[in-house]
């Protein structure tokens, strides 16, 4: 494959997928979002509206920054009231996506190593076709000039494409999901190094990992509050929820459900925009149905706790 092929290919996807979307969209009047079985843990405090291509991830940095990514392969920053800093369309190099066949970054997460890094999980995503490598791996980029560094594999013996990514607390483990979506794995941030560069380093083996931990319909988006990691997913199309689990035992507890029309993506907790969890839904796989949050965008909705726990935050 040429670069030029490979180029208007990735093009002609990302066309795709927006005429796919807006189509979905088109015409159609905003739905309130009802509750469910809601635990009562969370309030919905409003949302913000965002660019659509800020559609698959979300996390931030100490000094409040947030970070983006999608449709498939686009990297963006704003500060913390999503005045953009700046964006890059296209972040993984051409040289990886012609030799791994990577065209899609899931929830992307921030880590205070090597001066500061975003962590990019990746995997093959064809509409129509799906996962075509069965592999998946973790790139490295600089959170400032949204550049690309490196990329380490993961070893396909245990995942088969990487859709999300979330630091610990301590900094020590990177969380994601198997490939049957059900176990967790966490990786050795030690080993998430130039030094282990693929595609001539070794593919990294999960250090731990969490057998059937993660709910049943998968996982959207991750991110760590009050040492438990919060999962988003997204059930029979409009069941949304939000669960947290405990990485030393595995036990899960339902912390959000709500009734969305739309599609469940990224979390981050961040003090800032009136909430500290913060959740991606974009106006996609609608059915035809209203939209939740509107057509103009990607919603970032925010939330608080109820009984005013300040937990873990930047």
């Amino acid at each position: 494959m040429t670069v030029k092929i490979a180029l208007e290919r990735m093009r002609f996807w990302r066309r795709l997928f927006l005429a796919v979307a807006l189509c979905a969209c088109l015409a159609v009047a905003a739905a309130p979002a009802t509750r469910a079985d809601d635990p009562g843990k969370w309030v919905e405090t409003g949302h913000s509206i965002v660019p659509l291509e800020y559609f698959q991830g979300v996390t931030s940095d100490r000094q409040r920054n947030l970070f983006f990514d999608g449709i498939f392969i686009g990297l963006y920053r704003t500060d913390s009231n999503l005045v953009e800093a700046n964006r890059t369309d296209g972040v993984i190099p051409l040289s990886v996506i012609l030799g791994e066949g990577y065209n899609h970054i899931g929830d992307l997460t921030w880590d205070g190593r090597e001066g500061g890094r975003l962590l990019l999980p990746l995997e093959c995503f064809y509409i129509g076709i799906g996962n075509t490598c069965k592999t998946g791996s973790i790139g490295v980029a600089d959170p400032v000039t949204l550049r690309w560094r490196y990329y380490v594999k993961l070893d396909p013996a245990f995942i088969d494409k990487a859709m999300w990514a979330e630091v610990s607390p301590n900094g020590k483990l990177l969380w994601t999901s198997s490939g049957s979506g059900r176990d967790l794995l966490a990786y050795d941030m030690d080993q998430i190094t130039e030094a282990n560069a693929a595609p001539d380093g070794p593919k990294l083996q999960p250090v731990r990992r969490l057998i059937d931990a993660a709910p049943t319909n998968g996982i959207t988006g991750a991110t760590f509050y009050k040492h438990k990691l919060l999962v988003a997913t997204q059930t029979g199309g409009t069941l949304f929820q939000v669960w947290s689990i405990d990485t030393d035992t595995g036990a899960r507890e339902l912390e959000i459900e709500r009734r969305v029309v739309g599609e469940s993506e990224g979390l981050d907790i961040v003090k800032t925009l009136g909430g500290i969890l913060h959740w991606q839904i974009t106006p996609f796989n609608t059915g035809g149905r209203p939209a939740t949050y509107g057509l103009g965008g990607t919603a970032l909705v925010h939330y608080m706790p109820t009984h005013g726990g300040k937990g873990q935050e930047h």
